[in-house]
């Protein structure tokens, strides 16, 4: 279990995030939505170590994350993969795979069997660059190289960001096959909140900075005010 509690978040004397608080839990997708500027990236960036609140507590299993370095915050086992996949586009598959071994305590020769085997493309193009995969080649590149480390919490930034719908709905899929098989603690911010609505457990919406809403992912997708107003889907 991942919770957030009174999280208040600020670039200078702009807030990005205030008083956010929700709970995701462990084996389940927990999906974060909202406009541009709401403060979904700012988020997960937080609950990483990457960016020091102002105010509140994150803890994972009772153990508090805020203050604690981004290094040792992975080798809790979150692992977050950034908007715009991550990917180093001069280094071959395998060589950006085996960046996400590093400090982890694995097998390196095991992991890279289970991502091969989990993600037979990435096999095929081990020894290709990643700047010569396809926009969803690279996505799932990025997921792989974070699942080698076997984190119990993924982040996920954006994942459908500049794909096409096929591709979207298979990276979905695929994320909604590993939090069941591996138990997975799953935070995935989305911009396509249909998609992101269609595989998650739980939803928080957020509005520049602030929580308008927190449910069951049925829930929210149900409420016709947040779909017109926050998520700008049809009604």
């Amino acid at each position: 279990m991942i919770r957030v509690s009174n999280l208040t978040v600020a670039y200078g004397a702009v807030k990005a995030l205030t008083d956010v608080s929700f709970e995701a839990p462990t084996g389940a997708i927990t999906a974060v939505l909202g406009a541009n500027g709401a403060g979904k990236t700012t988020l997960l960036r937080t609950l990483s170590g990457l960016k020091a609140p102002l105010a509140g507590s994150i803890t994972r299993d009772d153990v508090e994350l805020v203050g604690m370095r981004t290094e040792n915050i992975a080798r809790l086992g979150i692992a977050h993969v950034p908007e715009g996949r991550g990917v180093i586009g001069e280094f071959t598959v395998e060589e950006n795979l085996r960046l996400g071994a590093l400090n982890a305590r694995v097998n390196v020769k095991e992991s890279l069997t289970t991502q091969y085997e989990r993600f037979p493309i990435l096999g095929e193009r081990r020894r290709q660059h990643a700047d010569q995969l396809s926009g969803g080649e690279r996505q799932i590149l990025a997921m792989a190289r974070a699942l080698i480390a076997r984190p119990t919490a993924l982040l996920l930034d954006e994942p459908s960001l500049g794909l096409a719908p096929l591709i979207t709905a298979q990276i979905m899929a695929t994320i909604k096959e590993l939090c069941a098989s591996e138990g997975l603690n799953v935070i995935l911010v989305e911009q396509n909140a249909s998609s992101a609505l269609r595989i998650a457990d739980r939803a928080i919406v957020l509005n520049v900075g602030h929580v308008v809403a927190y449910d069951s992912a049925e829930v929210v997708a149900a409420d016709e005010k947040l779909r017109q107003y926050y998520l700008g889907m049809a009604v």
